[in-house]
């Protein structure tokens, strides 16, 4: 039985798997999150939706700055855990602390494993353009999110879909996948070590942290490609362009194509085509449906357009 449960996690992914435990009647005895941070424009100091969620359960919260010290070791072995759970937590676990509860530690990943290790696994499968991700649940080692993967739990990209959309579907998914995966242990169903999956390391593909150089559109590449692009980075940091000496972010989009190769040729890549902000690209037109001028509310299309809009011709 799993008698006694640290849970580590720091933003709003991990309050839905935090929220499921303790629904499912799990003891969380202890909460590790990051520590407060200073926000907003008085710089307050503002504690983690993770320690928020933990104060509300009178939970036990511990926020250090890292693992290195043997005191810090010693508070953590002193809760005596079963398992660890990880979720988002953002700091690197030492083997010790790896090691220290009786059935090591267990992280909720988003994404299918191998593919997509590392830091930005929703943003980067929708950038992709892959037609599915997912979560997996894995036992802990060393390696960054190389360990033996104990389920999986399949989640469609749709077409219209944006990192905040999928990330939303994939905590509460992944809030669920780790409840039936305990209650599948515990039950004997789930036989730990010999059932874990080894993962293929030649089938991995690295996730890695975006870059806000990333963010800026290249109006050579193929619109499809750009709208996969848009929806990745959609709302954060936001894929944008340049007009009139303005940042524009575009938070979502589609494609088109034009209507024969001539017109493709007719118009260089960043040109606007059209009355309604169709902009031509190495192959298409992106037509921008939610765009955000700096420091003020998104816009659909029509709104923007009714504004000081984009103007035919121009190029970006």
């Amino acid at each position: 039985m799993v008698s006694r449960l640290i849970f580590m996690g720091t933003p709003d992914f991990a309050v839905a798997p935090l929220a499921g435990l303790l629904d499912a009647g799990y003891d969380v005895v202890a909460v590790y999150t990051r520590e407060p941070q200073k926000s907003g424009r008085g710089m307050a100091l503002r504690k983690s939706p993770v320690h928020e969620l933990a104060e509300r359960h009178n939970i036990q919260v511990e926020t250090p700055k890292n693992f290195k010290d043997q005191a810090t070791k010693d508070v953590f072995a002193s809760y005596d855990s079963d398992l660890a759970v990880v979720v988002a937590y953002g700091m690197i676990l030492p083997q010790a602390i790896l090691d220290t509860p009786k059935l090591g530690c267990w992280n909720i990943h988003a994404s299918l494993l191998p593919r997509w290790r590392g830091a930005a696994p929703i943003h980067r499968a929708v950038m992709a353009g892959d037609e599915a991700t997912g979560i997996s649940i894995m036992q802990m080692e060393a390696g960054l999110d190389t360990g033996p993967v104990l389920r999986v739990a399949a989640e469609p990209i749709y077409p219209d879909d944006t990192t905040a959309t999928l990330h939303d579907r994939l905590k509460d998914c992944g809030a669920e996948t780790l409840v039936m995966t305990l209650h599948d242990f515990e039950a004997g169903v789930l036989r730990l070590p010999e059932m874990a999956q080894p993962q293929i390391d030649a089938d991995a593909v690295y996730a890695s942290k975006i870059d806000k150089a990333e963010a800026k559109l290249d109006w050579s590449r193929p619109a499809s490609e750009l709208v996969h692009h848009v929806h990745g980075l959609s709302p954060f940091p936001g894929a944008w362009f340049e007009y009139q000496g303005q940042r524009i972010k575009v938070l979502k989009a589609e494609a088109d194509m034009l209507s024969s190769p001539a017109d493709q040729k007719e118009f260089l890549a960043g040109t606007i085509v059209d009355d309604i902000g169709g902009i031509a690209c190495g192959a298409g037109v992106l037509k921008p449906t939610l765009l955000q001028r700096a420091g003020k509310s998104p816009l659909t299309m029509d709104e923007f357009q009714r504004g000081a809009g984009l103007r035919k011709g121009d190029l970006l």
